[in-house]
């Protein structure tokens, strides 16, 4: 068994990564750090806000890898290998995977304030991960463009289905917060918003 503690470039920086760095190593944890970098922390640039924008060697008695987080059979592979090294009782990994968002953080966030739709437009055009995996798929003739197409086409039909379903079903009752949380903890207390405030976990 082995765990995983996600971050992203935003949030690498900060004093408790560090520190779980270090326990992680002290006892050897199986444990892969993995920092997701998509090089936009909010609106600020990683090499704006890290003095050491390398991330995957942060670790200092974690070692540390980097790969490429657009290429699918890069990240499957990458990870086996990670595993395989962990459960052979080595320890932790620092991982950094870089990727990219297309769009802004959040709402308020246009996504064009701090770089240009060039950029966004060529990092989708030379380095989708899904546009990459379906050329990946004709090259080596596990598809035909055709089957291809009738998936997309299903997959886009799941997707309104799904829409439409949130956008015509009743809103959920408070109570309902608490809930689908976990998988197997039924009954157990879950903290809400404030110190005060608890409702009881259904996984249903």
């Amino acid at each position: 068994q082995w765990y995983q503690r996600r971050v992203r470039d935003g949030a690498a920086n900060q004093g408790q990564i560090f520190e779980a760095f270090n326990l992680a190593a002290l006892f050897k944890a199986p444990c892969m750090f993995t920092c997701e970098n998509n090089h936009y922390g909010m609106g600020t640039s990683d090499v704006r806000a890290a003095a050491n924008p390398y991330y995957y060697t942060k670790g200092d008695a974690v070692p540390g890898i980097k790969m490429d987080g657009m290429n699918v059979l890069a990240v499957r592979d990458f990870t086996k290998a990670v595993t395989d090294w962990m459960r052979a009782g080595n320890g932790p990994v620092v991982a950094e995977v870089e990727t990219y968002r297309y769009y802004g953080h959040s709402m308020s966030d246009p996504g064009t304030s701090y770089r240009t739709r060039d950029e966004v437009q060529e990092v989708r055009k030379t380095k989708d991960p899904i546009t990459q995996l379906k050329s990946f798929m004709l090259e080596g003739e596990l598809a035909t463009a055709a089957e291809l197409k009738d998936l997309e086409t299903e997959c886009r039909q799941i997707v309104d289905e799904g829409v439409e379903f949130a956008r015509s079903s009743p809103e959920l009752e408070v109570h309902e917060m608490f809930n689908t949380i976990y998988m197997d903890m039924d009954g157990v207390r879950v903290r809400g918003a404030d110190s005060l405030t608890y409702g009881i976990h259904s996984p249903n």
